[in-house]
């Protein structure tokens, strides 16, 4: 690899981390709130309630862990790659979160959102056809 192809490879590779870490969280998120059931009661006892079974469930810790690992990857392609690069191209979230929610979830998704996901891949696959960098460094 030559170095002018070192920043794309190092980009690409923070950027499907993203994608990792910012699915896996929203999925963590969700099976940890299913398992809690919905809040039904806005009393400070019921809220309460809701605070010490939110933060004492693995699956929303697992879900904060990730988002934090979201952060610092992004936080870390950003100081190199274009915010308007970085953030379309991790919008193919939007792409592998119904995937998530249908096959391991078992939700059904319905055909607009299937054509939604298409269109988002095609979206995220423009982007890509970029340069991350396209700001002149002094």
């Amino acid at each position: 690899m030559n170095s002018s192809q070192a920043p794309l490879v190092k980009t690409s590779i923070l950027i499907t981390l993203l994608v990792v870490f910012g699915s896996a969280g929203n999925i963590f998120f969700s099976v940890g709130m299913k398992r809690i059931g919905a809040l039904h009661d806005w009393s400070l006892t019921a809220l309460r309630s809701a605070f010490f079974a939110i933060f004492g469930n693995l699956w929303i810790w697992l879900g904060i862990f990730s988002m934090l690992l979201f952060l610092a990857s992004l936080m870390l392609v950003l100081s190199w790659a274009d915010f308007s690069y970085v953030l379309p191209a991790t919008a193919s979230m939007y792409a592998v979160v119904p995937l998530l929610g249908h096959f391991v979830l078992g939700e059904s998704v319905a055909g607009p959102r299937w054509v939604g996901v298409g269109l988002i891949s095609l979206g995220v696959a423009l982007v890509g056809r970029t340069p991350p960098n396209t700001t002149k460094k002094d």
